[in-house]
C-alpha cells in the first residue's frame, strides 16, 4: 500500500468512525458500547494520525454529516447547487480542522480540538464534537470531553509503567453516571406526525386537505381527552392572522383543547416563522428566535446578503427574529417555545426550563439522515439542561425527548 492511499484511508477511516454514530441511529443499530469505542477511537485518530489524514477526515466529516443540506435548494428552484452545497460543506470542514494539520504533537492537537468545540462555522452549530458520546457510556459537558483527550493524550508523553493506568481512569472518570428517567409534564399530550412533501406542501391545492387534516386530527385528539395536541412546524401553509375563517375554528375548538401549531406572519412588511398557541378560546403568538444560516437568514455580511438571497433563494430567506425565547404557560405548566432549528441551540435553554416543545419540518430534506441527527441533537440538549423536549415533526423526528 503506497502513502498516498494509506493517507486517504487513514483520513476516511477516522471520518466514518467520527461518523458512525449517527448511521448506527439511522438504521436502529445504536449500541452504546460500540459508541463509546467508535467515538474514543476517532478521537484518538485525529490526535495521532498523519497531518495528510487530517485534511482528508475533515473534509469526509463535513460530507458524512451535511451532505444532506443541498436537497433544500431543490424547493428554491436552483437545484443545480446541491452538489456545489454538499461539497461546500466537505471544505468548510476541511477548514474547521485545519488546525490539527500544522502540529503533530498530541498535546496541542487535543488543545486545538478541545478550543474547536467551542467554534461555529457561519453560526452552524450542528457539528458538536461531544455529539459523538450522545449515546454513548461517556458523558457530553466539556470537561468531560476535556478528561477524554487528556486520556488519549498521555500515553504519548508519560511512558512510566506506574502510569500506565491512569488515561484509563481518566476515561472511566468521564462517564455519564446520570440517571436520564423520562420527567413527563402533567397533561396528556399529543404529537402530531405529519408526512406533506415539500414539493406539495405551499401549493394551492394543499391548503385545504391540509386544514382539513389538523382540523380532524385536533378532533379525534379531544375525543381521546388529551388535553394539548401539537402540530409540525409552518403545519398551516399560510400566513395564519390573515385567514379568520381558519382562526374562528381553532379557537373555538380551543375551548376543548389547547392547541399548538405552526405558521407564518406577515407583520409590519416582515416575515416571521411563528408558533400559535390556542387555548380557552384566545391565542398567543412564538416568534422564531434563532434562523436557520442560509436558510432563514445570510451569515455574511450586508452587500452579500442582498446578492445571495435574491440569486439562490428568491428573496425567500429574510426572515426576521424574536428578541427573546417565549415561553407559553399550557394549563398551568410552561413550555419553551423552540421551531426546529432553534431547539439545537444553547440559547432556547437558557433561564428556567424544564419542558420545550420543539416543532420541525424535515420534509427539506428527504430522504436523508437529518431527522436522525436532528433528534440526536435533542437529545444532547435536553440531556446537557435537565430538560424534556416534546418534537413534532413533519416527514421524521416526532417524540418525546428526555
Amino acid at each position: 500500500m503506497n502513502t498516498i492511499t494509506k493517507t486517504i484511508l487513514t483520513g476516511l477511516l477516522t471520518a466514518i468512525l467520527f461518523s458512525a454514530f449517527i448511521y448506527l441511529e439511522y438504521f436502529e443499530l445504536t449500541n452504546r458500547l460500540l459508541n463509546t469505542l467508535f467515538g474514543l477511537s476517532s478521537l484518538a485518530l485525529l490526535l495521532y494520525i498523519p497531518k495528510q489524514s487530517i485534511l482528508v477526515a475533515g473534509f469526509s466529516i463535513g460530507i458524512l454529516w451535511f451532505y444532506w443540506i443541498g436537497y433544500s435548494f431543490e424547493y428554491q428552484g436552483v437545484g443545480y447547487m446541491t452538489p456545489v452545497i454538499t461539497l461546500s460543506f466537505g471544505f468548510i470542514y476541511l477548514l474547521f480542522f485545519l488546525p490539527l494539520y500544522f502540529t503533530d504533537k498530541t498535546y496541542i492537537r487535543a488543545l486545538l480540538l478541545f478550543g474547536l468545540s467551542f467554534i461555529e462555522p457561519f453560526d452552524w452549530n450542528w457539528l458538536q464534537i461531544e455529539l459523538v458520546f450522545v449515546e454513548s457510556y461517556i458523558g457530553l459537558f466539556k470537561y468531560q470531553l476535556a478528561l477524554v483527550l487528556l486520556a488519549l493524550t498521555l500515553p504519548s508523553f508519560i511512558k512510566h509503567k506506574y502510569y500506565k493506568y491512569l488515561p484509563l481512569l481518566l476515561i472511566f472518570t468521564a462517564f455519564d453516571y446520570s440517571n436520564h428517567t423520562k420527567k413527563e409534564a402533567p397533561l396528556k399530550i399529543k404529537l402530531i406526525t405529519t408526512d406533506i412533501k415539500q414539493d406539495y406542501k405551499w401549493t394551492i391545492e394543499a391548503r385545504a386537505p391540509t386544514i382539513d387534516m389538523i382540523l380532524s386530527q385536533i378532533k379525534i385528539a379531544i375525543q381521546e381527552k388529551q388535553e394539548l395536541v401539537v402540530f409540525p412546524e409552518s403545519v398551516v401553509p399560510l400566513y395564519l392572522e390573515k385567514e379568520t375563517q381558519i382562526m374562528d375554528k381553532f379557537l373555538y375548538l380551543s375551548k376543548n383543547i389547547s392547541i399548538v401549531v405552526g405558521s407564518l406572519l406577515r407583520e409590519n412588511h416582515q416575515n416571521y416563522n411563528v408558533t400559535y398557541l390556542f387555548e380557552d378560546g384566545k391565542y398567543k403568538i412564538a416568534k422564531k428566535l434563532v434562523l436557520v444560516p442560509f436558510g432563514e437568514y445570510i451569515p455574511l455580511p450586508k452587500f452579500a446578503q442582498k446578492i445571495i438571497n435574491e440569486t439562490f433563494f428568491s428573496g425567500a430567506s429574510d426572515f426576521v427574529t424574536a428578541t427573546k425565547p417565549t415561553d407559553f404557560i399550557i394549563k398551568g405548566v410552561k413550555f419553551r417555545n423552540a421551531i426546529c432549528y432553534e431547539a439545537t441551540c444553547a440559547e432556547i435553554y437558557e433561564g428556567d426550563v424544564e419542558f420545550v416543545i420543539a416543532t420541525s419540518n424535515n420534509a427539506w430534506f428527504s430522504p436523508s439522515i437529518e431527522p436522525t441527527l436532528q433528534n440526536l441533537l435533542l437529545k444532547y440538549y435536553a440531556r446537557k439542561n435537565g430538560v424534556t423536549i416534546y418534537h413534532s415533526a413533519n416527514y421524521k423526528g416526532s417524540g418525546i425527548i428526555p
